[in-house]
């Protein structure tokens, strides 16, 4: 590891989706140091190829290594989906062996195969589940690839929603939830009863509240249910509290001054608010 100076926790993504997971984080874990850095420039990554979301998000990681980060959270489902195994196998082990480089999608996984049996009390058969994420994102098959090497047996049915990070960047936030309470009932509609729908965009822990109000009491069977929502600004928190608490070597050099920063590839005025309401950031 580097000098304990140096050692900041960091996160990418394209624009707003990765505030809210640092801000979230921040919340939960104040005492270390956060470096954001958003590649708003390229925004959104979800209608990218392959390659472009991987240099894309390889110049962020560095970028962020260059601003002191020795730990990163790839905050975005697209490039978790798309680079983080090539970026750990590839460019930290020949260029950056110390630095660790963490997605968002494993942990989403972890807690969706945790969070159903409890919600559902079902004990053995299957149970379905939903995804709405990018085109890029449902069409890698990360999330069912990661469900099948943990052996559940969730039936996931993914759906991309490309529509709703530029409505979102935009703050058009009721016709994003529109869509969405849309695409969950057509969904519902064709392979019945879903009891939890995965919100694999970071930029859709915008639409949880109004989701979860819009879906909760909803007549199943003949009781009263709710459908459990899951928003990664709520999971990778407590995520990264349990992987700090089992890499000591990892927490023990992380700087704890208690200071945000937020950097853009692209600047962009409409954010400017946005990340002082967040945390007070300091724009550069």
């Amino acid at each position: 590891m580097a000098s304990n100076k140096d050692n900041k926790i960091g996160l990418f993504d394209s624009g707003l989706g990765g505030l809210t997971i640092l801000k979230a984080v921040a919340k939960d874990l104040p005492q270390y140091d956060y470096v954001f850095f958003g590649d708003t420039e390229h925004l959104p990554l979800g209608d990218k190829t392959e390659e472009e979301i991987y240099n894309y998000t390889k110049a962020g990681v560095e970028e962020l290594f260059r601003r002191g980060c020795s730990l990163v959270i790839i905050a975005c489902n697209t490039a978790s989906a798309e680079t983080l195994r090539r970026l750990q196998d590839t460019f930290l082990a020949a260029e950056y062996p110390e630095h660790r480089v963490l997605g968002v999608i494993i942990p989403t996984i972890e807690e969706l195969t945790l969070s159903l049996p409890e919600q559902t009390g079902q004990v053995g058969g299957s149970t379905k589940a939903l995804l709405l994420a990018t085109k890029r994102t449902v069409e890698s098959r990360k999330y069912e690839k990661e469900l099948e090497k943990h052996g559940s047996n969730i039936i996931l049915h993914s759906v991309a929603t490309p529509e709703l990070v530029p409505l979102i960047e935009a703050g058009k936030l009721e016709e994003a939830i529109g869509i969405a309470v849309a695409v969950i009932k057509e969904q519902i509609g064709k392979v019945g009863e879903i009891n939890t729908v995965v919100l694999g965009c970071t930029h859709y822990t915008k639409l949880k509240d109004a989701l979860r109000q819009h879906f909760s009491g909803r007549a199943s069977l003949g009781r009263p249910s709710t459908l459990n929502i899951l928003s990664q600004d709520e999971i990778i928190p407590r995520k990264l509290a349990l992987y700090l608490e089992n890499h000591p070597e990892i927490e023990s050099h992380l700087s704890r001054n208690s200071t945000r920063s937020i950097h853009f590839s692209s600047h962009r005025p409409d954010y400017d608010q946005t990340a002082s309401e967040l945390l007070g950031g300091v724009m550069i």
